[in-house]
C-alpha cells in the first residue's frame, strides 16, 4: 500500500511538472531591451513606413546592405544612401551593414568564394578593413555592422575571419565608430571573439527552406542558443525575424517535393484569406500557422506577427538579453505593436 501511494505521488508530481513545462510561449512583463531594426534597400518605402510606426522605441537602425561588385569592390546601392540620408535627421544610431553578397550580372548571396579572396592573406584583410571603415566615415554612419555568413564550417576561412574581426575592432575604435558583428546561431561562440563589439546572434531560421514546416524560432531554440552565448564577450544581443516560410507538397517521410520560399506576414495573411484558412497559434513558438490547398498544391505556412515577436522578446529578456534586433521592416502588419519594454 505504501509503495502504491509513493508511485501515485511520483506520477502526480511528474504530471504537474509536465503541465508546467507545457505553458504556452507568450508575451509578458520583461526588463527593457534596446531595440534595433533593419531596413533593406529592396523594400525601402514600405520599410520606412513601418519604421515610422515603431521609431519611438528604436534606438538604432541598420541599413542593409553594402555588398561587393564583381571586382571585389564595395558597392552601396542608391537606396541605402537615400535611407541613410533620411535616418541622419532622426535620433537613432545608424549602421551600415556589410555583407558577403555580390551584386553584378547576377546576385550571389553569402558568397564563400568572395570571402576566400578578400580575406586570403594579411594584406587583403587590411585592405578590406580600411575600405570598410573609410566608406562608413565617408557616408557619415555611426557604425559598422559586419554580417558575413555561410563560412563557419570551413576552419581556415573561420580563422581568417577572426583575424579580420580583431583588426576591424581596433580600426573602429581608432575612428570612433561603433561596431556590431552579426553571427549565425551555428557559429562556434567559443572561437575566441574579442571584446569591443556588440555580438548579435540570429535567433531565426530554425525552420525554413532547408527543412520541413515550422516556426523560425521556438522556446527551446531561443533558450539553448542564449545559454551558448555566454562564451561571447560583452552584453548579450539577439535578433528575431518577421515573416515566415511557405512549403508546398511537403511529405513528412519523403521530404519536400514542392516550392519552399520565405514570405512576409502580409503575404501569409493574404494567402490565408484567399484559402479561407484560420491560422492557429503554436504554443512552443507563438507563431501562427495554417495548411490549405492553394493553386492545386497542399500548402503549409508558418509566420510571425507582433504577438510572436513580443513573445520571443519576452523569452529572451527573461534569459538576460538586453539588446534585440528585428529583421526586418517591410511586409508586416501592425509592427507598431512590438514592445521593447
Amino acid at each position: 500500500m505504501r509503495y502504491s501511494v509513493t508511485v501515485l505521488f511520483l506520477l502526480f508530481a511528474l504530471l504537474l511538472s509536465s503541465c508546467a513545462g507545457a505553458e504556452p510561449l507568450r508575451s509578458g512583463e520583461h526588463s527593457p531591451v534596446r531595440l534595433t531594426v533593419w531596413q533593406t534597400y529592396w523594400d525601402r518605402e514600405d520599410g520606412a513606413a513601418e519604421y515610422a510606426a515603431l521609431r519611438r522605441q528604436v534606438e538604432a537602425v541598420s541599413l542593409f546592405a553594402v555588398c561587393y561588385d564583381e571586382n571585389d569592390a564595395l558597392l552601396v546601392p542608391d537606396e541605402v544612401r537615400t535611407m541613410l540620408a533620411a535616418q541622419k535627421k532622426g535620433k537613432a544610431e545608424t549602421y551600415l551593414s556589410f555583407t558577403n553578397d555580390v551584386l553584378g550580372k547576377k546576385r550571389v548571396e553569402k558568397d564563400r568564394e568572395l570571402l576566400r579572396r578578400i580575406l586570403h592573406d594579411d594584406a587583403a584583410i587590411d585592405r578590406n578593413v580600411d575600405a570598410t571603415v573609410r566608406l562608413t566615415r565617408e557616408l557619415g554612419a555611426d557604425g559598422v555592422e559586419l554580417d558575413y555568413e555561410n563560412f563557419a564550417k570551413e576552419k581556415i576561412l573561420l580563422d581568417r575571419y577572426m583575424i579580420f574581426t580583431y583588426r576591424l575592432i581596433v580600426a573602429c575604435v581608432q575612428q570612433h565608430l561603433k561596431l556590431r558583428i552579426v553571427l549565425e546561431p551555428s557559429m562556434p561562440f567559443d572561437a575566441g571573439f574579442a571584446p569591443g563589439a556588440e555580438y548579435v546572434v540570429m535567433l531565426y531560421n530554425l525552420y525554413g527552406k532547408h527543412s520541413g514546416p515550422g516556426a523560425k524560432a521556438e522556446r527551446a531554440f531561443i533558450e539553448k542558443t542564449i545559454e551558448r552565448m555566454h562564451a561571447l564577450p560583452g552584453s548579450p544581443s539577439v535578433a528575431f525575424a518577421t515573416g515566415g516560410c511557405l512549403w508546398q507538397d511537403h511529405h513528412v517521410i519523403l521530404g519536400g517535393s514542392g516550392e519552399k520560399r520565405f514570405i512576409t506576414q502580409r503575404e501569409a495573411e493574404e494567402l490565408a484569406a484567399r484559402a479561407h484558412a484560420e491560422p492557429v497559434r503554436d504554443e512552443e513558438s507563438a507563431a501562427l500557422h495554417f495548411a490549405a490547398d492553394i493553386d492545386g498544391h497542399k500548402t503549409e505556412v508558418w509566420y510571425a506577427d507582433s504577438e510572436t515577436l513580443n513573445a520571443w522578446i519576452t523569452c529572451a529578456a527573461n534569459q538576460g538579453i538586453e539588446q534585440v534586433s528585428i529583421w526586418r521592416m517591410g511586409g508586416n502588419h501592425e509592427i507598431g505593436k512590438v514592445r521593447s519594454r
